[in-house]
């Protein structure tokens, strides 16, 4: 973990003098040690491990997005196109926190579709268009983000 916030920092940061790079590693050394003290008070460990399986939900996700671009873009450039707004309850299939909040956030980044609400076994979302509420309706998106969960 503390490799990859470093390599983050490092990303967004695009430093390499070394009294930078120091504080890089100084930030996610104490980031790190921060986790580890909260994780031994609160008495609940919280092990996220999606390992490389994202690799394959990343881009699938991407292309959703772009698809769902198009679809909102064209609705706004031609406002005689008709919108159906529609709030729907969705069923959720995830178990470990992390991948709800994985599923809740892919459906927000998908144009013309928000998660309002999260329970337990289901999210509350209002679907813009009829077909945004049909892609949600099918569950490839929540098969998908189950899958990458693993058997947790």
């Amino acid at each position: 973990m503390g490799l990859g916030l470093f390599g983050v920092w490092l990303l967004w940061s695009g430093h390499l003098e070394p009294m930078l790079l120091g504080f890089g590693v100084f930030s996610s050394v104490f980031v790190m040690f921060l986790r580890a003290r909260m994780e031994r008070y609160s008495g609940v460990s919280h092990e996220y491990r999606l390992g490389l399986r994202w690799i394959g939900y990343g881009p699938w996700l991407v292309w959703q997005i772009t698809k769902a671009n198009w679809v909102v873009a064209r609705i706004i450039l031609k406002p005689s196109l008709p919108i159906q707004p529609r709030l729907m309850r969705i069923k959720v299939s995830q178990k470990s926190d992390l991948a709800k909040v994985i599923y809740a956030n892919s459906i927000t980044l998908t144009p013309g579709t928000v998660t309002l609400d999260v329970r337990e076994d289901q999210f509350l979302v209002h679907a813009l268009t009829e077909e945004a509420a049909t892609d949600l309706g099918t569950g490839e998106m929540d098969q998908r983000v189950t899958s990458m969960e693993g058997k947790s």
